[in-house]
């Protein structure tokens, strides 16, 4: 997050706004997914993130896009 000067609100944005783009199902702790959307300014971001057995979600990390990725 501090690499690509990515805030909180910048998180939540994306997830809130965003769409899964990715579902990962081949790990044994648990379905990850990723979302893509944007942040705050606009700047494309993916999320990586899975939900707990209480069903509270974990940030694993999260990354700006840019042209290679």
């Amino acid at each position: 997050m501090v690499d690509d000067y990515l805030e909180r609100k910048d998180i939540e944005h994306a997830i809130s706004r965003g769409r899964i783009e990715k579902t990962m199902t081949h790990d044994t702790r648990g379905i990850r997914y990723r979302i893509e959307g944007a942040t705050i300014d606009g700047r494309l971001i993916h999320v990586i993130c899975r939900f707990r057995e209480d069903n509270s979600l974990i940030i694993i990390t999260v990354y700006a896009l840019t042209e290679n990725s």
